[in-house]
C-alpha cells in the first residue's frame, strides 16, 4: 500500500533533503522515525531535492507499506520528529502514485527583508542598503517565460540530461520591508531559483539591462548569471497533482 505525506520543515539544521554521508537530511529524519513506529525498515521518496538550509512549507514524500496505517500514525510521526520537521497529512494513495514523477508543477518562494530584522534571520536574506528598482526587476522576470533553456541558472555539475524548463509564474511582491520573488515551473534545476533571484537582484541594482539579461540565458553560461544568493530565504511552497 503507498502512503503520501505532506510535510514542512525548515531547512536550517538540515543538509538538504537527500541522504548523503556524514551529514544530517531531513529524509533521513522522516525514514527513521517512520522505521521506529513500523518497526521495519523504511525508505521515503520526496517530490524533489531542496539543497542545504533550504526551507518547505509544503513537500510530499510517499513510501510503501504492506498494511494499512493507523489513524494515529500522523501523530506519532510528530511525536518522534525533531520540532523543525511536522507532517501535515497522510494519505492513502493508489500504488502507481509517485511524489516526485507525478508532480505537476513546483512553486518557490524567495524572501528578501529590505533593512534588519533580527527574528527573521534564518528565513530572510536581508539587504540594509541597496536600492532596487523593483519594476525593473518585474520586467526581467517576465523574459523567462521566452525561454526553455535555463542552463545559465543550473549548478555546473548535475547529471540532468536537460536544461529545459517551463516556467509558468515569475513575480516579485513587495509587501513593507518584505520583498518576495514568486516561480512555478514544472521542473526546476539544482540552484536554478537562487541563481535567477542573485541575476534580477543586478537588474534590480540597474547594474545589468534587460538585454543583458536576456543574452545570459541566451549564452547558457553559469559565469555569466549573478551570484547564487543565500539558501535560508528559500521555501518550496507547493507541489501539484492532479488527484491532490
Amino acid at each position: 500500500m503507498r502512503y503520501f505525506i505532506e510535510l514542512a520543515y525548515n531547512g536550517k539544521n538540515y543538509h538538504g533533503w537527500q541522504i548523503q554521508p556524514h551529514a544530517i537530511s531531513v529524509q533521513e529524519k522522516i525514514n527513521k522515525a517512520i522505521s521506529t513506529i513500523l518497526r521495519k525498515e523504511v525508505n521515503i521518496v520526496g517530490a524533489g531535492r531542496t539543497d542545504a538550509g533550504v526551507h518547505a512549507s509544503q513537500m510530499f514524500a510517499h513510501f510503501d507499506v504492506e498494511t494499512s496505517l493507523n489513524d494515529n500514525f500522523t501523530y506519532k510521526l510528530n511525536a518522534i520528529l525533531p520540532d523543525d520537521i511536522v507532517i501535515f497529512n497522510t494519505l492513502l494513495m493508489h500504488n502507481d502514485a509517485h511524489t516526485r514523477f507525478d508532480a505537476l508543477s513546483r512553486s518557490y518562494e524567495y524572501k528578501i527583508w529590505l533593512g534588519r530584522n533580527p527574528f527573521l534571520l534564518d528565513t530572510t536574506w536581508q539587504l540594509h542598503h541597496q536600492q532596487l528598482n523593483i519594476e525593473l526587476m518585474n520586467k526581467a522576470a517576465t523574459i523567462l517565460y521566452d525561454y526553455e533553456d535555463f542552463k545559465c541558472f543550473s549548478k555546473v555539475k548535475t547529471d540532468v540530461h536537460t536544461f529545459n524548463c517551463t516556467v509558468t509564474n515569475a513575480k516579485w511582491i513587495k509587501s513593507g520591508n518584505e520583498l518576495t520573488f514568486h516561480i512555478s515551473a514544472n521542473r526546476f534545476l539544482r540552484n536554478m531559483v537562487r541563481a535567477i533571484v542573485g541575476t534580477l537582484i543586478e537588474v534590480g541594482l540597474e547594474k545589468i539591462t534587460l538585454d543583458d539579461f536576456k543574452n545570459i540565458i541566451e549564452s547558457k553560461n553559469r559565469s555569466k548569471a549573478g551570484v547564487s544568493v543565500p539558501a535560508k530565504g528559500l521555501f518550496l511552497t507547493k507541489v501539484k497533482y492532479d488527484y491532490i
